[in-house]
């Protein structure tokens, strides 16, 4: 995960994941400035990175899923917030450091695996490759390396194999960062036949995509409105601003067909 902020870190006892902590919020760090992950001491189990926040916007598209899956841990983020909020679904996460878990664990609230959810130590791409049976509803992608140069897979062949994880319907995020957004973008776009949209960069440098598999989304831009204003009340996350720009960002007006 990368939020694209630098924060100077304090190094562990541990190999290569750092910590680092200001104003009250603790950071993961993979040995280098950059930041992975991070959560409020006081309220861990809220969104406190923006990109994060902006993820849960594929709610919008598809509600209620019964499965998710999430290739990149992190600092558990996203996995402690679908958990919390979501408890009819099972959720299943795919990581490939155990130190990463582990420090997830004992220092940001990961809760033990149990009947919902499931951390699974190992590659992400191996991962697609050998469960080429699973579905799940909701596919959240956020893999990066310690230096956040660009996520770890980006190629047209990683996306298709989201794709082929996904019910029909099934809607896949991914978290893009920096210069290469364009060609991370037209890779997704071509694996998943141009069904795609993108949220408006944020201060950061991420900006999100989002994908969609199965019949044809036509919902109306107020339908959308009123299942976020829902939301809103129940997640704290400004989601009716965000359905705007992104809907603005793709020059959707009243409708958002894809």
């Amino acid at each position: 995960m990368s939020s694209g902020v630098r924060r100077a870190p304090r190094r562990s006892a541990r190999t290569r994941v750092t910590l680092s902590e200001e104003d009250g919020v603790r950071y993961l760090h993979f040995g280098t400035e950059w930041i992975q992950g991070g959560m409020r001491i006081a309220r861990p189990w809220q969104l406190e990175l923006e990109y994060q926040k902006q993820m849960m916007t594929l709610a919008l598209l598809l509600p209620e899923p019964r499965q998710i899956l999430q290739l990149g841990l992190g600092a558990a983020a996203l996995t402690k917030f679908c958990y919390r909020n979501l408890p009819s679904a099972q959720l299943k996460v795919v990581e490939l450091s155990a130190e990463v878990i582990d420090v997830a664990r004992r220092h940001f609230f990961l809760p033990a695996d149990d009947d919902r959810l499931q951390v699974i130590e190992q590659e992400a791409r191996t991962y697609l490759r050998e469960q080429m049976a699973t579905r799940c509803d909701w596919l959240q992608v956020d893999l990066y390396d310690a230096a956040a140069r660009g996520p770890v897979h980006d190629d047209v062949d990683f996306y298709r194999l989201c794709r082929h994880v996904l019910r029909r319907p099934g809607v896949a995020c991914f978290n893009l960062f920096g210069a290469g957004f364009e060609a991370s973008f037209q890779a997704i776009s071509i694996a998943f036949d141009g069904r795609v949209l993108a949220s408006p960069s944020i201060d950061e440098g991420n900006r999100i995509a989002f994908a969609v598999v199965g019949p044809r989304l036509d919902a109306s831009a107020l339908a959308l409105s009123s299942r976020a204003a829902q939301l809103e009340k129940a997640w704290r996350l400004p989601l009716r601003r965000w359905l705007g720009a992104l809907l603005e960002a793709n020059a959707l007006t009243g409708r958002l067909r894809l």
